[in-house]
């Protein structure tokens, strides 16, 4: 007998637009069903990431070692010459605890973990209005060098480029809006029953 595919939910943008606030946000409110998938990555641990929790840190050797194995659900080198990946057991390990996945992924990345899962998947991507908001957005940070910026919206722009692969698009405007908009469809995805399940993409600018 084929065990079923678990419900996932996928949140992806480009840098900047606030996934990663509306994981956690998501992550804060629905506690009773979703649980965080932590990726693995050959960057340094910065001061404030704990092991496990944020990522899991392993080396170059390790990475491609578990690459070659199959061992990852999805993986990319960036541009700073690391990897990144999802590792499968983790979507094991948290459909142990009964409850769904969420991704905190690249497009490149909630691209592919969306073509594994098909209908069980909701792929939500998260923008901003233009990309000049984009820019404020990023020089705000604080964190980035002019260089990073720009390579950034370089990738920004080729990402947007495929918003129209998602399920659900939310153009992040209004902040609270945009938490709420999320929940909704969230909430809505996960309690669907295979009976009445059905998504269509949709686009939601706060």
């Amino acid at each position: 007998m084929i065990t079923p595919l678990p419900k996932v939910i996928i949140i992806t943008a480009p840098s900047g637009a606030g996934k990663t606030t509306l994981v956690r946000y998501l992550l804060d409110k629905m506690n009773h069903q979703l649980a965080f998938s932590v990726s693995a990555t050959t960057r340094a641990r910065r001061e404030h990431e704990i092991e496990g929790k944020d990522y899991y840190f392993i080396s170059k050797e390790e990475f491609i070692e578990k690459r070659d194995k199959g061992e990852f659900l999805e993986w990319e080198e960036v541009y700073d010459g690391n990897y990144y990946g999802t590792l499968k057991s983790e979507v094991l390990r948290i459909a142990a605890q009964h409850k769904s996945c969420i991704f905190d992924v690249d497009v490149k990345g909630a691209l592919n973990i969306k073509k594994h899962y098909g209908s069980q998947a909701l792929a939500i991507f998260i923008k901003v209005p233009s990309i000049a908001d984009l820019r404020r957005r990023l020089e705000a940070r604080l964190t980035e060098t002019p260089q990073t910026i720009e390579r950034r919206l370089q990738r920004a722009v080729m990402e947007i480029q495929h918003e129209n692969d998602f399920d659900r698009i939310i153009v992040n405007r209004h902040l609270p809006a945009a938490k709420r908009t999320a929940y909704h469809y969230v909430s809505a995805f996960l309690n669907e029953t295979p009976t009445t399940e059905h998504k269509k993409q949709q686009k939601a600018t706060f």
